[in-house]
């Protein structure tokens, strides 16, 4: 019999549970069994059978018992894996008395191999008829509670097994994030970008106005960061004779932690020589859209509280909005806006509810507004165009010299991404970029601007958060939930 109880059977301690398994452990070893396996052959895996799922056919296949029901001589048992299950049925009187043995000391969580034909039960289930099996890995610690899986919130982020072997909706998740992503590379590369990597090492961060973090290269004698973006780097490729190019990379911010920000995440940029803005738009609309269509069941995006209760629905319906920056704030914050004072603007801002602190700039004040009263109250997608210039030191200016030929693209209350008419001017990216950094100019990449000086193509750039966009298409409530191992605070 499994150790599994049902919820009005009382429950062992995990410590007694271990040492019940133990004892299997040692069981197993004395019947000449390796309770470690080795090797073996499938023909098939559990979710492939049960797609394509045909009777009278011999099949090996292996998983995680994830289930098992003794009926008397008879066990319906689960054989799992991340990407589904199958059923199997054994006949204890068939068994052998080594078999039989070893039968008894298996339990919810190992690892088995099984070989038989498949069948159909009298309530229609398909299933495998087992005539061997083969112990695979025997678990020490048991499964979550079959019935309940994790719910604790944190135990499920610190321990990712045991959520992903309990939860088939997280392991959804995160099956939908892998098939993304691929997704995401066939996307482009059937667009003639090709994918490179850059250095996550640097002398210089740039690409991105954030803290980094630091470390130390000894054989070098010289301090280096991660990586807080890689587009200086991407950019240098442009220079070298890249006309489409993309990196899926890792950056790293040494900044706060939320529901919406990791310090380690997951971001597309790509570059596109003789593109601008609005065509990298075009872009990651088509990009976006291909892919709800493809894994999320069509564009309205529904998203759920914890009992199942739709509280939004996204509508990725095409055409996006696009709007300009300071129309949407004027929008929001009144058509005189931009016309009063700065410090009547500061003045507005009270009597918006728009916190801001005294030593914010006029134009991060502005920002302030926008990502208030414009981007949080966003659900629905909206290019924001036409950005101030000083908010993005390494974009284009737009005519006029005021903006920028930049996008922000908003879905559901946050930025998702970015996209630029890419500055090539290597002396309007020197003042940009020294006026950025103040009086700290060893923080300015120099080497990239002389890199400039060889000629950048005009491009267009983008750079989508991917954890932010697997967010939105999947209706998470928090970035945890759509990283693997997102970092925690170590337990004392």
């Amino acid at each position: 019999m499994s150790e599994a109880a049902t919820p009005t059977q009382p429950q062992s301690t995990e410590a007694e549970l271990i040492a019940v398994r133990r004892e299997k452990l040692a069981k197993l070893r004395e019947l000449g069994i390796d309770p470690y396996g080795a090797r073996f052959e499938t023909t098939t895996t559990p979710a492939a059978l049960r797609a394509d799922f045909a009777e009278g056919v011999q099949v090996k296949v292996a998983g995680r018992l994830s289930a098992i029901r003794t009926m008397g001589k008879s066990v319906f048992f689960q054989v799992a894996d991340i990407h589904g299950s199958i059923q199997g049925y054994l006949g204890l009187k068939e068994l052998s008395e080594t078999d039989l043995a070893a039968w008894k000391c298996l339990d919810r969580g190992d690892w088995i191999g099984i070989e038989g034909e498949t069948f159909v039960t009298r309530t229609g289930e398909p299933t495998v008829k087992v005539a061997s099996f083969t112990v695979l890995s025997k678990a020490l610690r048991p499964m979550p509670d079959k019935w309940h899986g994790v719910a604790d919130r944190e135990t499920i982020y610190r321990k990712r097994h045991l959520d992903l072997m309990s939860n088939e909706d997280s392991a959804a998740i995160f099956l939908k994030r892998s098939m993304m992503i691929a997704e995401i590379r066939r996307f482009l590369q059937d667009r003639g970008f090709l994918e490179v990597e850059t250095p996550m090492l640097q002398d210089i961060p740039g690409g991105a106005a954030a803290r980094p973090f630091e470390t130390f290269h000894n054989a070098l004698g010289m301090p280096l960061t991660l990586r807080i973006a890689p587009e200086l780097f991407l950019k240098r490729l442009l220079v070298g004779g890249f006309t489409k190019v993309f990196e899926l990379n890792r950056n790293f911010r040494n900044e706060g932690i939320s529901r919406r920000h990791n310090p380690e995440f997951t971001m597309l940029e790509a570059y596109w020589a003789f593109s601008d803005f609005e065509e990298m738009a075009n872009l990651v609309e088509e990009l976006t859209c291909s892919l709800a269509e493809k894994f999320c069941g069509g564009l309205k995006i529904e998203h759920k509280d914890e009992e199942g209760n739709v509280i939004k629905t996204i509508d990725l319906s095409r055409p996006w909005k696009r709007e300009s920056y300071h129309t949407l704030i004027a929008g929001a914050a009144g058509d005189d806006f931009f016309t009063i004072t700065p410090q009547q603007r500061r003045e507005r801002c009270d009597e918006l509810g728009v916190q801001i602190s005294p030593d914010m700039a006029d134009h991060e004040v502005v920002q302030q507004v926008f990502e208030k009263l414009v981007e949080e109250k966003t659900f629905n997608p909206c290019f924001v165009t036409h950005v101030s210039s000083e908010l993005v030191p390494l974009a284009k200016l737009s005519p006029g010299g005021k903006t920028v030929e930049v996008y922000e693209l908003i879905i559901n209350g946050q930025e998702i991404s970015p996209g630029y008419s890419e500055l090539n001017d290597p002396d309007i990216q020197r003042e940009r970029l020294e006026h950025q950094s103040g009086e700290e100019t060893q923080k300015v990449d120099y080497d990239f601007i002389e890199t400039l000086e060889h000629g950048m193509p005009p491009a267009g750039g983008i750079g989508i958060g991917i954890d932010r966009l697997i967010m939105m298409l999947t209706g998470a409530a928090s970035i945890r939930d759509v990283v693997l191992f997102p970092l925690l605070k170590r337990k004392e």
